[in-house]
């Protein structure tokens, strides 16, 4: 079982723009990001819906979808998120969500289900680990979310999708020196005309 974070990040390191809100979830300028992702016909499978474009994106997209046994999101990221992904999101497994405001687990279709942790990182990537099935578990963001994991050391590996766009402004991922100096192996690099994939594992 993997720790992963697989992120759409612009060149210049943002994984959002500025004045991200529930009526702007990705920012001001941010639209580069992820319009590359709706477009493939993988991500619009697992929303319910039909066509897209089927190339080398779109497998990269399905492997994640299929490697992934549980997700961890923090509490921005679901408010953001709840009304776009709708009553079949695109998880369809277990979701576990970082929050100081613990509620009842919410069933949607598909077989996402959408758990609110309030014992701190530790213990939700104990539930995710327990629900995985033993498949990957992936930090989803928001960037503090995954700020937070990194700080603990406990993402195995970093998927990033680097977007041919610079936002100059908005939410940095790479913006904490308490996570202090880390070395990485690349373990993989595909390049396409809409984003080049990286994947890295840390070096323990």
């Amino acid at each position: 079982m993997t720790v992963t974070a697989d992120l759409a990040i612009s060149l210049d390191g943002y994984l959002a723009g500025p004045g991200v809100s529930p009526d702007n979830p990705g920012g001001d300028g941010a639209e580069p990001l992820f319009e590359w992702i709706h477009s493939l016909a993988s991500w619009r499978e697992r929303q319910g819906m039909t066509g897209g474009e089927e190339n080398r994106d779109s497998e990269l997209m399905r492997e994640w979808f299929d490697a992934t046994g549980a997700v961890i999101m923090g509490r921005t990221m679901y408010d953001l998120g709840e009304e776009f992904w709708g009553d079949n999101p695109p998880f369809r497994t277990p979701v576990f969500v970082l929050t100081h405001r613990p509620g009842p687990t919410l069933v949607k279709e598909g077989g996402t289900t959408f758990t609110f942790v309030a014992d701190g990182v530790h213990g939700a990537l104990d539930r995710a680990r327990a629900a995985a099935g033993g498949r990957n578990v992936d930090i989803a963001g928001g960037a503090d979310t995954v700020r937070q994991y990194l700080r603990e050391g406990l993402i195995d590996e970093l998927h990033l999708h680097v977007v041919p766009a610079l936002l100059g402004d908005g939410l940095r991922l790479f913006d904490d020196p308490a996570a202090g100096r880390r070395d990485l192996e690349t373990v993989g690099v595909v390049h396409t005309p809409l984003a080049t994939h990286l994947k890295y594992r840390f070096v323990r």
